[in-house]
């Protein structure tokens, strides 16, 4: 190992690192990953989950391309629900809940049956460096190990301090300890850090706790599932979670506490996740709430640990008991940890080109928290792409970057690069301008073909999706060309209380209208038939269905999408020197020497670049 040299070194084994290091190894990179603890790679730090709000799209998107994120979650997923159903299609978003133990337990057997991927327990604490290239790392035990390519993703342990109360003691995350001297290093190299801050609730005994009190909300009745392979199959049992709700006496408790909570008495000054606060922020903040939410997860299929998703909080231990208490359903509650903050280094991302490779250290590269980034599944999907831009860097092939039009990951990284981040970055569906194209259901047609150009989506997935990308079309010229039998229809209209139809028509003329469902149309004789007939399976039959009834919508925002790729066309050059260009705002003139876009793209879209700067350097690249 050590008299080897690698062609890829990943540090850290979060969701980023597994990601980069499976990517890597899957593409025939010689790979090694080191981390602090061999037995906790992948896990999961704070809530037992993956996918949500836009979230799951990047699960689904990360699985097209072929990485393990969306396995892994089926395989340890105890609940499956497919949320903002009653919105249009571009706003589902695929969410799990996982056994924790088991999502660990799979990501380190995934990894491990990947023949050229290595492993190593020690913490890095140096980087090789010589003439502005990395060429390996050190560790504490003064032991160097060379590669052509190093990945940092080393999430909250770069100088993690942790809060409860008044009490504050280094540490990456419960139970283990913060990672030193990386950030030291990086400085002198001359890269810039700053400060951001997370949260995490109590663990609590569900043996304790009355769900008689809470609403039960449990999964859907008809599970889906992330991966787009078969190998992984839907749930055919599944965990409730519930909810439950704080109160004005919660809140008088927690109130209690704030003068000992490091959020307001100043021992925690760096800037944590504007979207999910903490409880002691939310009721600082909302004084005219009430109640706020909490949803009671479980932990996994074999345990009686439980996350209280929603009360996030760095209060003194007897504060967080005592308010808990006053929750419906808590009265009796025990804890097996309390909640606490963490703050912990990061690099701003405008230091980074696309393809994350830093701009002052050839092939070095960062992805994940260290980034400014919040969640596993913007992690994952940095870690992936670090990773295959590393080997395609190192083997002198054209990069991979994703466009805003063509994933979210390819939006996730364009807002980090190009604007950059001053509290943890979460992905919405609002960031993304063509999201009815980045739909959850269609990720493996946008993006398997690209996985599997640079060899890391497999033979089997590649076919896999030219199947579905064939049986959509036969589903769509059939309900193009087919007639539907009026008598059949009217029943369904005045069962839905719509007037009936005068005369026959096509069935995707049908199908267009708001209120005719794909459900609806599968009930047909003739429908059944062709779907029997041609081995047409529901999820096919939806892709067609969203295709037709929502196909002025996709036309429009591709053709929006052309337009933005006119300006991708005209790169600019890396030598540009924009202090010399007079016409150009003192403002662009400091961001654009900054971030140095590579096309007028990019730099339409950094943060105080207006429509005439972007002219001014239109002009100046036709001369």
């Amino acid at each position: 190992m050590v008299d080897k040299t690698y062609d890829i070194i990943v540090v850290g084994g979060g969701h980023a690192g597994c990601e980069a290091a499976a990517a890597a190894a899957t593409m025939g990179a010689k790979t090694l990953l080191v981390t602090m603890n061999l037995q906790t790679m992948g896990q999961m730090s704070c809530n037992p989950a993956m996918g949500g709000i836009a979230k799951g799209q990047i699960i689904r998107e990360i699985d097209a391309l072929g990485g393990l994120s969306g396995i892994i979650s089926d395989k340890s997923a105890i609940q499956f629900r497919m949320l903002n159903r009653s919105k249009g299609p571009a706003m589902w978003s695929p969410r799990v809940q996982s056994d924790r133990v088991l999502f660990s337990t799979y990501w380190r057997h995934e990894l491990e049956n990947i023949s050229n991927l290595d492993f190593y327990q020690e913490m890095v604490v140096g980087l090789l460096v010589k003439k502005n290239k990395i060429i390996g790392i050190q560790t504490t035990l003064g032991i160097e190990i060379k590669s052509k390519a190093v990945i940092l993703t080393n999430g909250t342990f770069l100088n993690g301090l942790i809060h409860i109360g008044q009490q504050q003691f280094g540490g990456g995350r419960a139970g283990e300890k913060a990672a030193k001297g990386l950030t030291a290093v990086l400085n002198e190299l001359g890269f810039e850090n700053g400060r951001m801050k997370t949260g995490t609730p109590p663990r609590v005994d569900g043996r304790s706790l009355d769900y008689r009190k809470m609403e039960e909300q449990l999964g859907d009745y008809n599970p889906s599932k992330f991966s787009f392979l078969p190998c992984t199959q839907t749930l055919t049992q599944q965990k409730s979670c519930h909810i439950t709700y704080t109160n004005q006496e919660v809140h008088a408790e927690l109130e209690k506490g704030f003068d000992q909570s490091p959020m307001f008495n100043g021992r925690i000054q760096s800037i944590g996740p504007r979207y999910c606060p903490s409880i002691e922020d939310k009721i600082h903040r909302f004084r005219d709430k009430t109640r706020h939410q909490l949803f009671i997860e479980p932990e996994g299929w074999q345990t009686v640990e439980v996350y209280v998703n929603g009360f996030s909080t760095s209060l003194p231990q007897d504060v967080q008991m005592a308010s808990l208490k006053k929750v419906k359903g808590f009265e009796n509650v025990k804890f097996f940890r309390p909640g606490y903050a963490i703050e912990y280094d990061y690099f701003p991302p405008t230091q980074l080109n696309h393809t994350l490779e830093t701009k002052l250290i050839q092939n070095l590269y960062f992805a994940g928290q260290i980034n400014g980034t919040t969640g596993y599944e913007e992690a994952a999907a940095q870690g992936l792409m670090a990773g295959v831009n590393a080997v395609l860097k190192i083997r002198e092939q054209e990069p991979l970057v994703l466009q805003r039009n063509q994933a979210y990951i390819g939006v996730l990284i364009d807002d980090l690069i190009l604007k950059g981040t001053k509290e943890p970055y979460r992905m919405f569906t609002s960031r993304a301008e063509y999201r009815t194209l980045l739909r959850q259901d269609n990720a493996d047609l946008r993006l398997t073909r690209i996985g599997h150009k640079i060899g890391l989506a497999s033979d089997d997935r590649m076919q896999s999706t030219e199947s579905k990308e064939k049986k959509s079309k036969q589903v769509i010229e059939f309900l193009n060309k087919t007639s539907f039998e009026i008598d059949t229809v009217n029943e369904i209209l005045t069962q839905k209380g719509k007037s009936p139809l005068r005369q026959s028509d096509k069935y995707a003329k049908l199908l267009a209208r708001p209120d005719i469902q794909g459900t609806d149309l599968m009930r047909m004789n003739q429908i059944e038939l062709f779907c029997l007939f041609n081995s047409i399976n529901p999820e096919i039959f939806q892709q067609a269905e969203i295709q037709i009834k929502y196909g002025g919508y996709i036309e429009k925002e591709k053709n929006n999408a052309k337009k933005l790729l006119s300006l991708e066309k005209h790169k600019i050059p890396t030598s540009m020197d924009y202090k010399q260009l007079s016409s150009l705002s003192n403002e662009a003139k400091e961001k654009l020497s900054s971030i140095r876009p590579q096309t007028l793209a990019q730099a339409s879209r950094i943060s105080g670049i207006n429509p005439t700067d972007i002219s001014v350097l239109m002009i100046h690249l036709a001369k």
